[in-house]
């Protein structure tokens, strides 16, 4: 049946092309125009990978004055000797921008998301802005690589300390650290990996945050527990190299197996996976974790509070017990006030990557008396519009949807989508100046795989647009403007297209707005479906959607950070398609070519052949328009003056957001500099599930 009705559309879309049709396009594909220069952008000093850290025992250590007196002298707490691991994560006073710091004082963030719960492995956002950043730990870290030079890049290593392969490279042996203890003092070990594993990764009945699936870690993999301290990976590939970028944020960080298993369904026969996925909200206090700060304080729509967890695992040089600073806010407001209040001093930073900003927020920075400095990096936020290509019945379209996933699954639809984009008028709508630049889509023109020769694009022009409509059978038959589908589809009606944006970023309504403005001069009516952030994100992973405006991931911007999310490499990977409800895709003869160039690239360990099978991504994905793009521009990282140990160059968004670039835990503020902002001072996380701190 689908087969039949495949052949029914595609004869009624080449049916009765006009001569006009086949000579008006004009525009050939071409290189994508060079960007416009930006010399604000900041310089980034490279340094070996082995500069930043490394795992040992020292002599001593220590932690703040009054943690001793209140808790360890008290009896509360073991001494701070007892609660580090063996040997501790040592971050090197080298690669501090000012050398070790001093205990004290607060960062206050502002956001505009709002926290779902504390269930990261089961899919709840805490609200975003560096939340989840601050409160989770990963297998390997990969934010700070930004500053690794290129020949050197491979992630580092956090809750694994180190890693071996066997000879024949399908083993990895990955090394935990020993001792290291969740923040309510219960030993972190191999039941904790295990757990976000089998019960949260691989249950099909679970999505965790981020969209980790099986296939993330490639196809056919297996992990096991060799003991307490200790794991081992099997996968198909030798050596593959690229999934231990998987193993970073936001993709393998696991939970606290002691607390979640009480409410997963395997473990608590009582409970259904949707009470598992929701049994943390954000009322939940003191959830345990791995991660420097803990959740100590929830007021809906007014702040969330975290403080220092006293079991964390990391240390400088001279022995003193990371984090420095004692406490984080997260402001519940919006996502532009963030931006707002880091200007005028109220709030501490902000990634400015809303370019409707960009202006006053220089001008503001420029100023004597701003309490924020400002750094602009390269250009590696970008946005595209994705369409929807599964005819598999995902998201369970229902006729209109179906007929339009088969436009978007024709290749002259898509080239008249793209050459009916201005482009240029797009960028200057968000902001004028050299800030924006046109963007064909694929990968991001910041990242190093970057090949501007093997970037197709196709120009501007509206005339050639609607010819190549009329080349794939739409044409406007009952004059109202807007073009029809053929006769036999859908008896002829006007083509609609329901757009999926956020309602959360300024900017992704903006782009929303200007596609709907620029098809309806092409003769297509868009329709626009604005979700806050959560509700999208559960539309898109649904395939509740026509088109979607969706800003890039890391995918992207870095290339080597969730490699797998670069084409429909399994069913779960790709952003606009996926698997049926039988899991199996339908993918177009580019789309196969797009995974087994990704497919060979997360193999591949020799540094020209990667380099040369992402110029044929680049050239396959633009050439067939796997994804439209609309614009790319640089962001900025302010943050308030008096913060220390803030890397120069440091990108608001590459391998991750700003918030974990600039390593929180190792920011500190100089004595002289302090504030009197901690709401909860001289207190510590209390006990879980239970409100209130200890003191």
């Amino acid at each position: 049946m689908k087969i039949n009705r495949h052949m029914k559309l595609g004869a009624a879309l080449m049916f009765g092309v006009s001569a006009f049709a086949l000579h008006a396009w004009a525009s050939e594909p071409t290189v994508v125009p060079e960007q416009p220069p930006f010399p604000a952008q900041g310089k980034i000093t490279y340094v070996p990978r082995d500069s930043i850290l490394e795992f040992k025992a020292l002599p001593e250590y220590h932690e703040p004055e009054w943690v001793t007196e209140k808790f360890v002298k008290t009896g509360k707490l073991p001494p701070v000797a007892e609660r580090l691991p063996k040997e501790p994560m040592v971050f090197k006073t080298g690669n501090m921008p000012d050398g070790v710091g001093v205990y004290g004082d607060t960062m206050r963030h502002v956001i505009g998301g709002r926290p779902e719960g504390w269930n990261y492995s089961a899919g709840q956002t805490q609200g975003w802005g560096g939340i989840d950043i601050g409160i989770s730990e990963c297998l390997t870290r990969t934010a700070p690589l930004y500053q690794v030079e290129a020949k050197d890049v491979e992630p580092l290593p956090n809750l694994a300390k180190s890693w071996e392969w066997s000879e024949d490279g399908h083993k990895l042996t990955m090394h935990l650290v020993e001792g290291a203890k969740w923040s309510d003092g219960v030993p972190f070990s191999s039941e904790d990996v295990m757990f976000h594993w089998e019960d949260n990764i691989v249950d099909p009945n679970v999505t965790p945050l981020n969209g980790a699936s099986p296939e993330t870690f490639g196809e056919g993999t297996t992990l096991k527990a060799i003991d307490a301290n200790t794991v081992e990976w099997t996968f198909k590939e030798a050596f593959p190299r690229q999934y231990l970028y998987s193993m970073a944020y936001g993709t393998f960080c696991p939970g606290p197996a002691h607390i979640l298993k009480t409410k997963h369904p395997k473990y608590a026969k009582d409970f259904t996976y949707d009470q598992y996925k929701n049994g943390f909200p954000p009322e939940y206090m003191n959830i345990p974790a791995m991660g420097a700060w803990i959740p100590v304080e929830y007021r809906p729509d007014d702040i969330i509070v975290l403080r220092r967890n006293p079991y964390y695992w990391k240390v400088d040089e001279n022995g003193n017990q990371l984090p420095y600073l004692n406490e984080l806010h997260y402001k519940l407001s919006t996502w532009a006030d963030r931006d707002v209040q880091t200007i005028a001093g109220s709030g501490d930073i902000s990634n400015l990557e809303q370019p409707e900003n960009f202006v006053e927020s220089l001008k503001r920075a420029a100023q004597e008396s701003a309490p924020a400095r400002l750094a602009f990096g390269a250009r590696l936020i970008g946005y595209n519009l994705h369409l929807n290509f599964s005819g598999n019945g995902w998201g369970d379209p229902d006729e209109r949807g179906k007929a339009v996933r088969e436009l978007n699954r024709n290749l002259d639809f898509r080239k008249g989508v793209s050459m009916a984009l201005d482009r240029k008028k797009i960028g200057e709508a968000l902001v004028k100046g050299p800030f924006t630049a046109i963007y064909p889509g694929g990968l991001s023109s910041g990242t190093s795989f970057y090949d501007r020769q093997s970037t197709v694009y196709y120009p501007f022009d509206l005339d050639g647009a609607k010819a190549l409509l009329e080349k794939a059978g739409l044409k406007d038959t009952d004059g109202n403007g807007f073009v029809n589908f053929p006769a036999e589809t859908l008896g002829g009606q006007d083509v609609q297209v329901v757009l999926l944006a956020s309602s959360d970023y300024t900017t992704d309504r903006n782009l929303a707005e200007g596609v709907i403005g620029q098809m309806e001069q092409l003769g297509i009516k868009v329709v626009l479906n604005s979700m806050d952030g959560t509700k999208r994100d559960a539309a898109r992973d649904a395939g509740r959607f026509d088109w979607m405006v969706l800003r890039n991931g890391s995918e992207i911007a870095s290339v080597v950070q969730n490699t797998p999310q670069l084409a429909a490499t399994g069913p779960r990977t790709s952003w606009h398609h996926r698997g049926g409800t039988d899991g199996t895709l339908d993918l177009m003869p580019f789309e196969q070519e797009m995974v087994d160039i990704v497919n060979k690239f997360v193999t591949s360990n020799d540094v020209n052949e990667r380099a040369d099978l992402m110029k044929q991504y680049q050239k396959v994905s633009t050439e067939n328009i796997d994804a439209v793009g609309l614009t790319e521009y640089p962001g900025a990282l302010m943050i308030n003056k008096r913060f220390s140990n803030i890397p120069v160059g440091a990108p608001i968004y590459m391998f991750n957001w700003a918030e974990d670039t600039i390593i929180r835990e190792r920011v500190y503020v100089a004595a002289d500099k302090q504030a009197d902002y901690e709401l909860f001072k001289d207190q510590l996380p209390g006990k879980p599930g239970e409100k209130g701190l200890s003191n």
